[in-house]
């Protein structure tokens, strides 16, 4: 899990007038007529936990816990702002037995769940992303597989993702500029899942009151 293939993800917004899995269906329609290949499915999911006994009037530190389906054997603990652990399945059960130290924040769990697309030397994952059995938004996350350095693949990326989503390619993800070694440090899994949760951080966002997404 050091080192893994350059990925993005990225967030795509419904397209006007349509519900979110109209929008989905179109994704999907675009990347078939490119020529992908659906290979199953896919899942990477998101609990949050309050850090409790904290000192007296600092706010409470997040940790979250992510899971992805692609690495079934292992999960990721990110706390907000650092640092970021690695460890086995069972992780879930050690929270459970820290509920002293870490509360789970109830409703707070993210979901996001779709297909695997196959297109040469690319995996395309389109995902619903769901909050509360709620779908909020939709995600893409591009796998360049035979790649580890962003700097070497990114306009190659930035290209193909333009072939099917048009307008809403994203610019460089923040997680590969912000490494001291910058875009030519190798990729792990800990930056796709550092997108993801800045993507579900995001749709939280854009779900306060007053806010509508079909």
């Amino acid at each position: 899990c050091n080192v893994s293939c350059v990925c993005c993800v990225c967030h795509v917004p419904v397209t006007e007038g349509k519900s979110v899995q109209q929008t989905v269906d179109i994704v999907h329609k675009k990347l078939e007529q490119l020529g992908a290949v659906k290979q199953g499915s896919f899942c990477v999911d998101c609990e949050t936990y309050h850090a409790t006994g904290n000192v007296s009037g600092q706010p409470s530190k997040l940790l979250y816990v992510m899971h992805n389906s692609e690495t079934p054997l292992s999960c990721m603990a990110l706390f907000e702002g650092g640092p970021c652990l690695i460890a086995d399945a069972n992780f879930d059960v050690l929270m459970v037995k820290l509920k002293s130290h870490f509360q789970n924040a109830k409703g707070h769990k993210v979901e996001c769940r779709g297909s695997r697309y196959r297109y040469c030397d690319f995996l395309i994952k389109v995902g619903t992303v769901t909050m509360s059995s709620s779908a909020r938004g939709i995600s893409v996350e591009v796998e360049y597989c035979p790649c580890v350095v962003p700097g070497d693949c990114w306009n190659l990326i930035k290209e193909f993702m333009q072939s099917f989503l048009g307008s809403s390619v994203p610019e460089l993800p923040s997680v590969f500029a912000a490494k001291p070694e910058g875009l030519f440090a190798p990729a792990d899994c800990v930056d796709t899942m550092t997108q993801y949760l800045e993507l579900f951080n995001k749709l939280r966002k854009l779900q306060a009151p007053g806010s509508n997404v079909r």
